[in-house]
């Protein structure tokens, strides 16, 4: 059986960046289940795992566009200073917060100025080509029962 739309998938996998570094990774911990085609994964991913067969190994590349997207210059937000915690005015750092409709939002400050800040919105890996490391453990029929 190989990987196609609506087979569940078992996968070890490893995340790189272009300099090499690792952003995430499973490997010797809990595989990763998902069903295909239902958009659990990137698309560049899932295009990549698509006729794979269990035990199968592929290293592959996602660009941006397949992967988190481009960065978006409407992503990012000038806020008053007083608005972060001061004890996280500083570039590069994680905040956490609601949007008006109350979905959950985690910016991180791109740019410290006088008496504001700049918060960027996208993805942290927006603009990044992925490099992957995977490997199918499993291909099974999805169960239907949730």
């Amino acid at each position: 059986m190989t990987v196609s739309n609506g087979k569940e998938v078992t996968l070890e996998y490893t995340l790189k960046l272009d300099d090499q570094s690792v952003v995430d990774t499973n490997v010797g911990g809990e595989p990763l289940k998902v069903t295909q085609g239902s958009h659990q994964l990137i698309p560049g991913v899932e295009k990549q795992l698509e006729g794979m067969a269990a035990g199968e190994k592929k290293q592959f590349t996602v660009p941006p566009g397949e992967g988190y997207g481009n960065i978006d210059s409407k992503a990012f937000q000038e806020v008053d200073k007083k608005m972060v915690p001061p004890d996280s005015v500083k570039v590069g750092a994680e905040l956490q917060g609601k949007t008006a409709d109350g979905r959950t939002v985690y910016p991180r400050i791109s740019e410290v100025r006088n008496e504001t800040v700049v918060l960027d919105f996208n993805h942290p890996l927006a603009g990044k080509t992925l490099h992957f490391d995977v490997q199918v453990l499993d291909v099974a029929q999805a169960s239907s029962a949730k």
